[in-house]
Formats: C-alpha cells, sequence, structure tokens
C-alpha cells in the first residue's frame, strides 16, 4: 500500500540550500580571481577547470597530481571558530608534494564538505585556500561545495585538495644518482603543519587546556591560535634554487610517517640516511607535546616533522652553492645529515638527540 502523500517537499527542507551554495560562488569569486596566473584566467562556475599549458611557457611537460585533506586539524579550525588558515594548509599539503618530484604547481581544486552551510564560513576557508595558492603560484581553477544535513554534525566539516603540477621531461626528481656522501639540508617548518592532529588533540585533552586558554609554548598566542599556525608552503624557494643550482638530486616532504617513513620514498636501494638530531632547532611546541603527552622521541620522529618541514638531498660537491641558492631565494637550510650506505640496514639512523 502506497504512502499517503503529504506536503510537497523541497530540498531546502531537506537540509541542502541551494541559494546558499550559489551565493557562497558569487562571493568567492574576487578570491578565485586572486590567484589567476598564466594559463589559467577563466571565471569559476564551469562543468570543469580549464588550465593551458602552452601558455604557461612548457614544451614537453610531464605531468605530476596530487591530492590531501588536513586530517583532524580541520577540528581544531570548527572548535576554536578559527576557519581563515586552514585553508593554506590544504594548499600546502598537496603543492609540497608536487614540488618534491621537481615540478611546479599549476593549478588546484577544493572539495568542500558539510552538514549546513554557513556561507560566512565558506569564504573564511576558501579566503586561506586563495591564499596558499597566491603563496604556492598555482590558479585556483575549481572546487565543489557539498552540503550533506545527516552525514555531517552540525557545525562540522571537511576538506580536500586536487593539484596539478608539471616538469619538463628529464627533470622529475628524484635523480637516481643519490649516492652515499650526499649531504641533507633541512627546512624549518612552521609547527606540526597538518599531521599527527590526532595525537595533539590527545595530548591536549590530557593537558586539561582549552582552546581560548595562553599557549604554554608561544607567548601572547591563544592555544588553538598556536596550533592553527598553517604548514609552511616550500615552492616557491625550492623552485628557484632547482633554477639557479644543479646539485639538488631529491627532496623529501616530511609528513605522516615524519622521517622512517618519509625519507627512503625517495632513496634508491643499498643507501639510507644518518639523521644528526642535535642540529634541528625543535620549535617549543614539539617540547610541550612531548613532555605533556609523555611521547618517546622515537614516536615524535615517526608522527611529527620536529621542526624540519622539507629536506633537500644534494650532491656533496655542490652543497655549498645549494644552500647559497636557497639562500638567495629567502631559506636558511641547515645541514641536518649526510647519506650514507644501507645494503641491509635501516634506512633512517640517527646521532645525538632531540632538544625536546
Amino acid at each position: 500500500m502506497s504512502a499517503k502523500p503529504g506536503n510537497p517537499l523541497t530540498y531546502a527542507e531537506a537540509g541542502v540550500d541551494i541559494d546558499a551554495g550559489n551565493a557562497l560562488v558569487e562571493a568567492i569569486k574576487p578570491l578565485v580571481r586572486a590567484t589567476r596566473r598564466s594559463g589559467a584566467d577563466a571565471e569559476i562556475g564551469g562543468f570543469g577547470g580549464l588550465f593551458d599549458l602552452k601558455a604557461a611557457g612548457f614544451r614537453d611537460p610531464i605531468l605530476v597530481a596530487a591530492n590531501d585533506g588536513v586530517g583532524t586539524k580541520v577540528k581544531i579550525a570548527i572548535e576554536t571558530g578559527i576557519h581563515d588558515t586552514i585553508g593554506i594548509d590544504l594548499v600546502a599539503m598537496c603543492v609540497n608534494d608536487i614540488v618534491v618530484q621537481g615540478a611546479e604547481p599549476l593549478f588546484f581544486l577544493d572539495y568542500f564538505a558539510t552538514g549546513k552551510l554557513a556561507p560566512e564560513v565558506g569564504v573564511a576557508v576558501v579566503r586561506g585556500i586563495a591564499e596558499g595558492c597566491r603563496i604556492a603560484g598555482c590558479a585556483l581553477i575549481g572546487g565543489e561545495t557539498a552540503e550533506m544535513p545527516g552525514l555531517y554534525a552540525a557545525g562540522d566539516y571537511d576538506l580536500a585538495g586536487f593539484s596539478v603540477g608539471a616538469a619538463e621531461r628529464g627533470t622529475l626528481l628524484p635523480r637516481a644518482d643519490i649516492a652515499a656522501g650526499d649531504v641533507l639540508l633541512g627546512f624549518p617548518s612552521s609547527g606540526a603543519h597538518s599531521n599527527g592532529f590526532s595525537l595533539v588533540r590527545r595530548i591536549v585533552e590530557r593537558s586539561g587546556l582549552a582552546w581560548d586558554e595562553p599557549a604554554p609554548f608561544a607567548p601572547g598566542r591563544t592555544l588553538g591560535e598556536a596550533l592553527l599556525e598553517p604548514t609552511r608552503i616550500y615552492v616557491g624557494p625550492l623552485l628557484q634554487a632547482l633554477k639557479a643550482a644543479g646539485g639538488i638530486k631529491g627532496l623529501v616532504h616530511i609528513t605522516g610517517g615524519g622521517f622512517p617513513d618519509n625519507v627512503p620514498r625517495v632513496l634508491p636501494k643499498g643507501v639510507g640516511v644518518r639523521l644528526d638530531l642535535d642540529a634541528i632547532d625543535v620549535p617549543p611546541v614539539f617540547g610541550w607535546l612531548a613532555r605533556t603527552g609523555g611521547v618517546a622521541e622515537s614516536e615524535m620522529l615517526r608522527t611529527f616533522n620536529c621542526g624540519i618541514g622539507m629536506i633537500v638531498i644534494a650532491a656533496a660537491d655542490e652543497a655549498d652553492a645549494v644552500a647559497q641558492a636557497l639562500g638567495a631565494a629567502g631559506e636558511n637550510a641547515v645541514r641536518i645529515g649526510e647519506v650514507i650506505a644501507a645494503p641491509d640496514g635501516e634506512r633512517v639512523r640517527t646521532s645525538g638527540a632531540l632538544r625536546l
């Protein structure tokens, strides 16, 4: 027996407001325009984003794609009401993965999913995404906003990002000639970036501190503000150094899995690295996390970047030139180790200790 018809329902009564979504698109158009670059100058709102590789100056390009999210760091943004930096994290996690392969990030698309669309929150998030794209030099050419009542709790949202870059054929990294004696140069991080936040949130819970209380490791900032410090985007200095110096053999983005899981991803068989932990200037946030959570050094190294967000592997006889090129690009790289022979043993060895 069929159910009796009641009052006619609308999509809005089911919890999805198409008008709010359209209003969000109009509100973010100026933000998107600010990210235009050679190869991308179309308005958002079409069914797909466009990019012209020829107009961007490429002759024989290999495309490099990456996608990522920001993990449970987004929960801190939601609980603090600070939404305008999490988009920088989203872009950073994608474009940093592209540049480590020697490629230039060209364009970016985002996916914003929420239970109930709050346009002011959406605009703040996209403002951060646009800022991240501006820093990385890539165009925000499209995205998707999904309102899904019943799937997300009120006020909750999640983010995903997708980026494409390109490199001329024959210039991709890592190079096959990474060998024992090569030098590791480390780039400072801005904090925990966007990894390990399930552990971070558990430690904060153990501490008993509220997000709006003073951060014990960052004078003048609340705990929420300090932990939401966005991920550094390394694209500009690295692209500049790659053009200026020929000694860069490989790059490593230190993300989830820390040093033990990320460094071996670029190494050929038979070699490993020795990290000098004494050379790393560990930001105060990591000392606070380790002490408050009782987290062992080995766990810190496998969960967090511990102060090094990117590693350059440089030929030993060109390491000084690479460091100078990075310095000219505004990046203060520090020697943190070397490549070693590792025919059978562990591929990431350490000496010294983190100053936690």
